[in-house]
């Protein structure tokens, strides 16, 4: 510090720069655009070291396949079949429900007491099996009322025959007058029409006796009664005694297209037997086989639609009246057709392909023609020959030219 000099003054020394008054006005700077060069290299370095990383990884491709797939020459691994020759079922397909061929209410025909139930609900009974028992004891009553009547009026017969063999030994004699003759005729002949009235008592009583032994008139399953024991039942209740429904056989009713009508009508007009099978609601399990039976007389102009009923033996009661099943009628069999599972074929909006894997393990996009499937094979009707591999999974990542890695499906080889 300088004597005499004020104390806020700066002391400059000698070739030394100048030092600024703390009380000197400061010089404003801009911070913000450092900050943003800043912000900008660290994007930048984010976005360029993936790549960077990626293309020390990757060996640089030599040349790119034809196809362009942009793969850098890696197979993509996919599941192939090869198309094989064989034969394909054409089927017509129609819903259905069961049909029971004979369903019968067994009513009683006599009025009377139920003694008897003789079956149990549900049970499945053949023709002629006892079902109820009426009581029998007034017919039995009526039965023995009629056949003394007739012993009485045979008697009186037998009496008028020998008065009229008398009067006609008398009127050879002329011991009597003919109209005596001719009446003891008509005596005979009234008791003789007598005894017919007294005979239709007795098979009337008779006939009664039968009506209160009430059997089965089919086989089948029998349901849930509809009276109980102990009741009296009369020939004109509404409601019956029980409900037979016959089981072996029984027949499906379904719907089939009236385009299907011709093709069949022509088989069966020339005698072949056409086969149906009756699947489940969900068209995966088989419950019986059948045939064709026949076919409705008209159309269903409303639906368009033919009703065709099939006769099922039903060995194993699979089948129950009522019950909704797919039926499936065998109408030809296309034989000698190549055969390839329905997953390999995609569609365009122009057309139906495959991706065919050629020798250099290549795929190749082909076109092809196919109108028949049945489950999981598909009949090719153009483009593909027996022995072509055919890929069936991994698609999606495919295109022309891609190089793929095979694996054949279970079941099948390449060879």
């Amino acid at each position: 510090m300088v004597p005499g000099k004020p104390m806020n003054e700066t002391f400059v020394a000698p070739n030394e720069k100048s030092v600024a008054s703390p009380n000197s006005p400061k010089k404003k700077r801009s911070w913000w655009p450092w900050v943003l060069l800043l912000l900008c290299a660290a994007a930048g370095a984010t976005y360029m070291y993936p790549r960077v990383v990626t293309q020390a990884a990757t060996p640089t491709p030599t040349k790119k396949g034809k196809g362009g797939d942009g793969s850098g020459g890696r197979a993509v691994p996919v599941v192939a079949s090869k198309a094989r020759k064989g034969d394909m079922p054409v089927y017509l397909t129609g819903l259905g429900s069961v049909t029971a061929l004979n369903t019968v209410t067994v009513h009683t025909r006599v009025d009377g007491e139920l003694m008897q139930v003789a079956f149990t609900e549900g049970q499945l009974v053949k023709k002629d099996d006892l079902l109820v028992q009426i009581d029998p004891r007034p017919f039995q009553v009526q039965l023995e009322q009629a056949e003394g009547q007739m012993a009485r009026d045979q008697a009186m017969l037998d009496n008028a025959k020998l008065d009229l063999e008398r009067y006609t030994v008398l009127l050879s004699q002329q011991a009597v007058p003919k109209q005596q003759y001719d009446t003891q005729v008509s005596t005979v002949n009234q008791f003789q029409a007598t005894i017919k009235t007294d005979q239709a008592a007795i098979d009337n009583a008779k006939l009664q006796l039968v009506y209160s032994r009430i059997t089965s008139p089919l086989t089948g399953r029998i349901g849930l009664r509809l009276v109980d024991q102990g009741n009296i039942v009369h020939a004109a209740d509404p409601g019956g005694l029980a409900v037979i429904t016959q089981l072996q056989p029984i027949t499906v009713i379904f719907n089939i297209s009236e385009d299907s009508l011709p093709p069949v009508t022509q088989k069966m007009r020339a005698g072949v037997t056409l086969p149906v099978l009756a699947y489940d609601r969900d068209l995966k399990q088989k419950l019986a086989s059948g045939t064709l039976l026949t076919i409705d007389n008209q159309i269903d102009q409303t639906s368009g639609t033919v009703r065709f009923r099939a006769v099922f033996d039903n060995a194993d009661l699979s089948l129950f009246p009522n019950q909704f099943v797919n039926a499936r009628l065998l109408l030809d069999t296309k034989r000698g057709t190549v055969l390839i599972p329905t997953a390999a074929i995609q569609h365009s909006p122009t057309s139906a392909f495959v991706y065919v894997v050629k020798d250099d393990q290549s795929v190749e996009v082909r076109n092809i023609t196919s109108t028949l499937t049945e489950g999981d094979e598909s009949a090719v009707d153009e483009g593909l020959k027996p022995g072509d591999v055919v890929v069936i999974d991994g698609i999606d990542k495919l295109q022309q030219g891609t190089k793929v890695a095979v694996r054949m499906a279970e079941g099948t080889s390449k060879g």
